[in-house]
C-alpha cells in the first residue's frame, strides 16, 4: 500500500458498480462492517480510512486542511483503482467529503448518500477549540466520552472506541480544521446527483434538522430518519442503514429498467426475467443498470440515432438474433422501415455484402411479422364493429 493513498478495503465483483464508503472523524472503515459485506453482493466496495485513522498514514493531512483535500485524497484513490465515476456514501465527515464532491466534482458521482452529516457543523469554533486540546493532550480524552458522543445510551461498538484512541492526534486536529472551515448551504441548490439522506433521530452531533436542511435544498433528494440511531448509524442499526441504501442505489438499475422495456417491449423483457437465475443475476443487474440506465438514457443521442448505431454494430459482428429483437425496438423508437433499410445498405459497404444480407433476410423477416400483425389486428378492429341499423 503505497503511503501516498488512503488505506482501503476492496469487496466485491471487479465488474460490479464502485461504490466508495467514508468513515466519521475518529473511526476506521470499520465503521462499515455491518453493512459493507452485504452491499459487496451486488457493487464494488471501496471503503477508505481518513488520513492518521485506521490504516492511513497522518501525513496525507496538514494543520490547515479542508474537506476539499480530503475529497481530492478520496479522488486519487478511485483514480488508482480505474474507477472513474462512482456511488458514494459516507458518515459525518464522510458525508461532508461526498457533499463537496457533489458541489465541485459532480462528474464523479453516480449518486450520494450522505448519513448523519450536515452541511455545516455547528461553526468553526467549537472545532478549533478541539483541534486545540486534542494538539495538547492527544486523544484519550476523545476515546473516554466516544460512546456518550456516537451512540444511544447502552449500545456501543469497543473496536471503533479503540479507533478513536489509536487515531493520530495530528491528523486527527487537521481533520477538525477541515470541519471548522465546511460549509455549503449556499451551494446545496445547486446538487443535481441523485442523493439520499439518512437521520439518526437521537443523534446529538448532527440531528434530523441538519439533514432535512439539505433535502428541502437538494433538488433530487430523499430524507429517512431512523428512530434508535445516534450518529454512527451504519454501526447501531446497520439493517435500516443497508435497506436505505439498497433503495438508493437501485434507483439506476430502475430507471434502466423502465427504458429496456420501454425499447425492447414488455414480452421480450419478461421472458428475460423469466429466464433469469442466480448464475445470471448479475448480469442481467449489469444490463439494466449500464446499458440501458446509462448510456440508452444519455441525452446526447437520440433513440433513434442509437438504434441506428446498434443495428450497425450488430451487422458487423454478426450477432444477427440481436438484429431481429433491435429491429423491433428501432420501429418502437420511430425509424420506418425504409430507415432501416438504408441502415442496412450501409453496411454493406463497411461490414461486407455478405453480412448486410443475412441482416436483410433478418430484419425482414421482423418487418413481415409486423405487418401482419398490423393486418391482423385492423381485421379484429373491423369484425368488432357494430353493424349499422337500417
Amino acid at each position: 500500500m503505497t503511503e501516498n493513498l488512503l488505506h482501503h478495503r476492496v469487496e466485491g465483483s471487479a465488474s460490479a458498480p464502485p461504490l466508495l464508503l467514508g468513515p466519521s472523524l475518529g473511526t476506521s472503515y470499520a465503521l462499515w462492517d455491518a453493512v459493507a459485506p452485504e452491499l459487496s453482493a451486488g457493487h464494488r466496495v471501496v471503503r477508505w480510512d481518513l488520513p492518521g485513522h485506521g490504516g492511513s498514514a497522518a501525513g496525507l493531512i496538514e494543520p490547515g486542511a479542508t474537506v476539499g483535500d480530503l475529497a481530492g485524497l478520496v479522488l486519487a484513490l478511485a483514480d488508482s483503482l480505474g474507477i472513474d465515476r462512482f456511488a458514494y456514501a459516507g458518515v459525518s465527515l464522510g458525508g461532508a467529503v461526498g457533499l463537496h464532491l457533489a458541489v465541485h466534482h459532480p462528474d464523479r458521482l453516480e449518486s450520494l448518500a450522505a448519513i448523519c452529516s450536515s452541511a455545516h457543523f455547528g461553526g468553526s469554533a467549537p472545532w478549533e477549540e478541539r483541534a486545540g486540546r486534542v494538539r495538547r493532550e492527544g486523544v484519550e480524552w476523545l476515546a473516554e466520552n466516544a460512546p456518550a458522543r456516537w451512540f444511544t445510551s447502552g449500545f456501543t461498538v469497543p473496536r471503533l472506541v479503540e479507533d478513536q484512541r489509536a487515531a493520530d492526534p495530528e491528523a486527527y486536529a487537521a481533520c477538525c480544521d477541515a470541519l471548522a472551515a465546511f460549509d455549503l448551504r449556499d451551494r446545496l441548490g445547486g446538487i443535481a446527483v441523485r442523493t439520499l439522506l439518512i437521520a439518526g433521530r437521537q443523534d446529538p452531533a448532527t440531528p434530523p434538522p441538519h439533514l432535512r436542511e439539505i433535502a428541502d435544498a437538494v433538488p433530487a433528494s430523499t430524507l429517512v430518519e431512523l428512530p434508535g440511531a445516534a450518529h454512527l448509524a451504519p454501526a447501531e442499526c446497520p439493517e435500516a442503514v443497508l435497506t436505505a441504501l439498497r433503495a438508493h442505489l437501485d434507483g439506476g438499475a430502475l430507471r434502466g429498467m423502465a427504458v429496456r422495456r420501454e425499447v425492447l417491449g414488455d414480452a421480450h423483457v419478461d421472458r428475460a426475467q423469466a429466464r433469469q437465475t442466480p448464475f445470471t443475476a448479475r448480469f442481467q443487474d449489469f444490463i439494466s443498470r449500464y446499458a440501458w440506465g446509462e448510456i440508452w438514457t444519455d441525452p446526447t443521442l437520440s433513440r433513434r440515432e442509437r438504434s441506428m448505431i446498434t443495428l450497425t454494430a450488430l451487422v458487423a459482428h454478426g450477432h444477427y438474433e440481436e438484429l431481429a429483437m433491435h429491429v423491433r425496438a428501432a420501429r418502437r423508437n420511430g425509424l420506418s422501415p425504409e430507415e432501416i433499410g438504408a441502415v442496412l445498405l450501409q453496411t454493406a459497404v463497411y461490414c461486407g455484402v455478405p453480412a448486410a444480407n443475412s441482416a436483410f433476410a433478418a430484419a425482414q423477416r421482423v418487418l413481415a411479422e409486423e405487418a401482419e400483425a398490423a393486418t391482423e389486428a385492423e381485421a379484429a378492429g373491423k369484425a368488432a364493429e357494430p353493424e349499422e341499423e337500417g
